[in-house]
């Protein structure tokens, strides 16, 4: 079966001008992502993970190289509504329910009620949260928002959803729990999945793929492949082939580093 390519950045740099000079956030970045990859961006604050995201969103605009998001511009792939967008806060609207915050975007979209109704329940279903559609954020737990956050980005059907390491704040406990729902959501909807992490086990327990960065100017140092079976209970994290994936990527960061050191 050929593998369809969903994102394709080539040559893509990107510098933003400040009062100290300019600071180049990418440099050079070439990378394909496949339909139904989960890829992973690691490496340390200030790599350029989350601009790269941005990138591929129509948030921030290259300064050089090119990338095509369905075949076509950031542009018009978010004019064509290609992707939900989750963010490291949940930003949930607080005198909305969580089921008005899921409806938002398809208001927007001008979706009729019984359609937004059906939707609403569908991902809400999706990400376990049937029953608290008409609970406020307040009333829910960090995890539990970042959820209904989740559900909101997949409401209008997007087959791309973009994540800016959604569960950073959250702890060890219910992180790992919210890791397993992911994997479990991206088995059921088959979404191409671009997510950024500082987390090395995150990174190596949910991705396909796992692109490594460097620091300023952010480069791609190492593309991993992942070897583990898409069934990933948490247990796998002790297996000596996670641990050697988790090694290798290590190593990439340590190489990122090289320049500095």
């Amino acid at each position: 079966m050929s593998s369809e390519t969903i994102i394709s950045a080539r040559d893509l740099s990107l510098t933003f001008q400040t009062n100290d000079g300019p600071v180049h956030a990418l440099k050079d970045v070439s990378l394909d992502i496949e339909k139904g990859d989960f890829v992973s961006f690691i490496g340390p604050s200030g790599c350029g993970k989350t601009t790269f995201l941005r990138v591929m969103a129509d948030l921030e605009q290259p300064t050089a190289g090119a990338i095509t998001v369905n075949g076509v511009s950031p542009e018009e792939a978010r004019r064509a509504r290609a992707y939900g967008y989750v963010f490291q806060a949940a930003g949930l609207y607080p005198w909305r329910t969580i089921g008005g915050n899921i409806r938002l975007p398809l208001e927007i979209m001008g979706y009729s009620k019984p359609e937004m109704a059906e939707r609403v329940s569908r991902v809400l279903e999706l990400v376990e949260l049937a029953g608290f559609e008409n609970k406020f954020p307040w009333q829910l737990s960090g995890g539990m928002q970042q959820r209904a956050s989740i559900a909101r980005a997949l409401a209008f059907d997007a087959d791309i959803l973009l994540m800016d390491e959604p569960f950073g704040a959250l702890d060890e406990i219910v992180r790992d729990h919210l890791n397993e729902q992911l994997l479990h959501l991206w088995k059921r909807t088959n979404k191409t999945i671009a997510f950024v992490t500082h987390s090395i086990p995150e990174a190596v327990y949910l991705s396909t793929k796992i692109v490594v960065m460097s620091p300023r100017p952010g480069r791609i140092t190492d593309v991993i492949e992942s070897t583990l079976p898409r069934e990933r209970p948490l247990e796998i994290r002790d297996s000596p082939e996670f641990i050697e994936i988790a090694h290798r990527v290590r190593e990439g960061l340590r190489a990122g580093h090289g320049d500095d050191v």
